[in-house]
């Protein structure tokens, strides 16, 4: 029976990919920063262990409790929208130390147990934002570019030990409260200045007016995919919006 270990288990796409395999028959280790009950079902083959992608120690102890690990999926990541010139540094600072460096930090652990077994898969979750040009996401867009291009190397330096790494791009998801969770760190007023106010409206209206948006079962099932692919595919645009630009590309 096969391990995964998911990252940001406590909501969206880190649950629901859980619940995914889990349902498969797989063994998950769910981690989350602050581990919660009553976010998972209990199961002798589902174990929530905590995981501060930002906390070295908390990294080493979680791999420690995991026991041998078949995919990890880097799913961990906070969100950031805002016009950039009100955007504090220390928030910029905040958003790559999770969404990017939490990636390699995680990862960098997962690394010595599968190269040394000859299998094993990383998959580095970051989103349509990599696909098209979409405005107020700066920073956002900025670290999981740069995921973009730490999984295209990483795969190329795994491969002659049977390793695999895939990235899985997710669209927007209504259910998952991004644009709020994307004020933290800082107020409208200073990541929108007053200059910018009408045409951030005008970005946002029509953002939220797209006909096509992401369910969190379309990343747990692309997540999958990514999993089980031999294919040699390195991108999974997850999601029928993110797809669309994906084909636009």
């Amino acid at each position: 029976m096969k391990t995964v270990l998911i990252t940001g288990v406590s909501s969206g796409y880190g649950r629901e990919t859980a619940l995914h395999f889990h349902s498969q028959g797989w063994n998950v280790i769910a981690t989350m920063r602050t581990p919660r009950t009553g976010v998972l079902p209990e199961s002798d083959r589902l174990r929530v262990v905590e995981l501060d992608v930002t906390e070295p120690d908390t990294i080493t102890a979680a791999f420690e409790a995991a026991g041998p690990v078949d995919v990890l999926v880097n799913n961990a990541g906070i969100p950031s929208m805002g016009v950039f010139e009100g955007m504090p540094m220390a928030r910029v600072r905040e958003v790559f130390e999770t969404n990017t460096f939490g990636v390699m930090a995680t990862t960098q652990a997962v690394l010595p147990q599968l190269r040394e077994r000859g299998s094993g898969v990383v998959v580095n979750v970051t989103s349509s934002v990599v696909l098209g040009h979409m405005p107020l996401t700066a920073v956002y867009k900025a670290s999981k570019m740069a995921v973009e291009g730490f999984t295209a190397s990483l795969a190329l330096e795994l491969a002659p030990f049977g390793v695999r790494a895939k990235t899985v791009e997710p669209g927007a998801c209504l259910t998952t409260n991004f644009a709020a969770r994307s004020m933290n760190g800082g107020s409208p007023d200073e990541l929108v200045p007053a200059p910018y106010a009408a045409w951030a409206k005008k970005t946002m209206d029509e953002f939220t007016s797209q006909d096509l948006f992401t369910k969190e079962s379309d990343v747990a099932e692309t997540v999958w995919r990514a999993v089980h692919d031999t294919t040699g595919q390195l991108r999974f645009p997850a999601g029928p919006d993110a797809v669309r630009l994906a084909q636009a590309k």
